[in-house]
């Protein structure tokens, strides 16, 4: 009984730890996938602008961040026209754009 005791506390505790690890890493995802065109520390580049100080991001519901990020910007829909690219849609899990919002969020304080 000792030996199942034993065994089921390690496997919660590999499980809870295997959770943790899994879970998505925002400034992971944002440097593969958003850095190219924002930037590698959220500055903004000729192609997108910056989230360090973005009033937008810093006001915007997370689910309004969230939305944009899976359904992008394009034609009247971008928010900032002076830049020549839209926003393009990016396939996320939820649990990734969770992290990218609170990524960004972190870059625009």
């Amino acid at each position: 009984m000792r030996k199942l005791l034993g065994i089921g506390i390690l496997a919660l505790g590999v499980a809870a730890f295997a959770g943790t690890a899994m879970a998505a890493d925002g400034m992971a995802i944002y440097k593969a996938k958003c850095a190219p065109c924002h930037g590698a520390d959220g500055q903004g580049t000729a192609m997108a602008p910056a989230f360090k100080g973005n009033a937008w991001v810093k006001g915007a519901a997370d689910a309004e961040i969230a939305d944009t990020i899976v359904k992008g910007r394009e034609g009247a829909a971008k928010k900032y026209k002076q830049y020549a690219i839209g926003m393009p849609k990016q396939k996320l899990a939820d649990d990734e754009v969770k992290a990218v919002v609170a990524a960004l969020k972190g870059m625009a304080k």
